[in-house]
């Protein structure tokens, strides 16, 4: 991290970037009556650059199909709409006609272009959207809009589902003496896994970027962050992060500007995995955060592969929640990772303490393995002495806790 940027725990940072207001309600998607907030506008006066990365999923939800085809028309946007309760995943044409009405109706009532306003849900799959239900809600978010803290923060948590606390972080660096901020705010707790998670991730930032470069820094950012992150090996159908650039400090970043292109990119890329590992942290009645650092492997796309199968095993994971450090666990999942892993190779520590060098257990440790696997958050790092190739998973562990919370809706 370079000397002038500032990162900061704060789920109410989209009041603190120029010209960005937020508002929510309860508009009672879910149909409980309940009061929880549910539905979340964020509105930008001038227009916006745009940038999103998606789910790779086959099977995508109506807002992720919309979103997505919109953004590669390099229009301008002037916000977004997003709801809780609801994924408007598995809904037909229908599903994308109500989408479409979501961005209509928040365009229309904040007087701007039509389609300026991009579209965001998650919640239960296969459900028909209640847009008796939501449209007043949009109309009510829009006509209350505010650059106010509690009005941030009232959006960051209207897009919770199964999350235990909302997520949010604010990032500000100097650039020519000019004081440049990105805020952001995510929701995710289950179904996550690489590419993406059960996620939704929104980045405002008052930097003035094309559309092409926007999109180059946040897939980059992405891939490093979000993109390597499991809790339960599930890959959801409405997975979406958003970039929207306002323009308003008139600070020009581009390939012209290398220095101010990569503070914007460190920027972005510490908001990310911030936001990442907050996601993790908040995992489905997990009890601990693993850091599963992969190095020395032949490229990196190797060193992922292992990392991914480490992090994603329901051994591996099963263990931890044991507070059993099972190297043997951890060993077998590197192997079906089929990059090549020599046993003799291998050098396995649980924080600085050995578990295996060279391929030799080193079992005289087996006591401080313990206490390491027994604490709320670990490292576990694992050298495969092939290379130079390395990638980092954050993982946790998959407790009783998740069955009983997932095993019915």
């Amino acid at each position: 991290m370079n000397g002038s940027l500032v990162l900061t725990d704060d789920t109410a940072a989209v009041s603190k970037v120029p010209w960005f207001n937020a508002s929510a309600v309860a508009s009672d998607v879910r149909g409980n009556g309940d009061g929880r907030l549910d539905l979340c506008v964020v509105h930008s006066m001038p227009p916006c650059t745009g940038a999103g990365v998606f789910t790779l999923n086959d099977v995508e939800a109506a807002p992720v199909v919309l979103s997505r085809r919109w953004l590669t028309t390099g229009e301008k946007f002037h916000g977004f709409v997003c709801n809780s309760g609801n994924a408007n995943a598995c809904t037909g044409e229908q599903g994308l006609l109500d989408a479409e009405t979501m961005s209509w109706e928040a365009s229309r009532k904040a007087d701007a272009p039509a389609g300026s306003f991009l579209v965001c849900s998650t919640g239960r799959i296969g459900e028909p959207m209640p847009m008796d239900r939501i449209v007043p809600g949009i109309h009510e978010c829009v006509g209350t809009l505010s650059h106010l803290p509690a009005a941030a923060q009232h959006a960051s948590q209207a897009i919770l589902t199964s999350d235990t606390r909302p997520k949010g972080c604010l990032a500000q660096w100097e650039t020519q003496g000019r004081t440049l901020t990105l805020g952001g705010f995510a929701k995710g707790a289950g179904m996550i896994e690489p590419n993406m998670a059960t996620m939704l991730a929104f980045l405002l930032t008052d930097v003035k970027m094309g559309q092409g470069l926007l999109q180059e820094v946040l897939a980059d950012a992405v891939r490093k962050s979000f993109n390597r992150i499991s809790i339960d090996g599930d890959m959801s159908t409405n997975d979406t992060v958003l970039l929207l650039a306002n323009g308003t400090s008139e600070e020009v970043v581009s390939e012209k500007t290398p220095q101010a292109l990569e503070a914007f990119q460190e920027a972005v890329g510490h908001a990310c995995l911030d936001l990442a590992e907050k996601i993790v942290s908040d995992g489905e009645r997990i009890t601990k955060v693993v850091r599963v650092q992969v190095e020395g492997a032949p490229d990196d796309a190797a060193a992922e592969k292992v990392g991914r199968c480490i992090g994603n095993s329901l051994l591996v994971k099963t263990s931890w929640y044991g507070s059993d450090p099972n190297w043997g666990r951890l060993v077998h999942a590197a192997g079906y990772a089929r990059v090549g892993v020599r046993m003799e190779s291998v050098d396995l520590y649980y924080e600085d303490v050995p578990a295996l060098l060279q391929g030799v257990p080193q079992v005289q440790n087996r006591d401080g393995w313990k206490e390491v696997v027994s604490a709320g958050r670990f490292t576990i790092r694992i050298c495969l002495n092939q290379g130079t190739g390395a990638c980092t998973i954050l993982s946790t562990d998959l407790t009783e806790g998740y069955v009983d919370f997932n095993k019915s809706e």
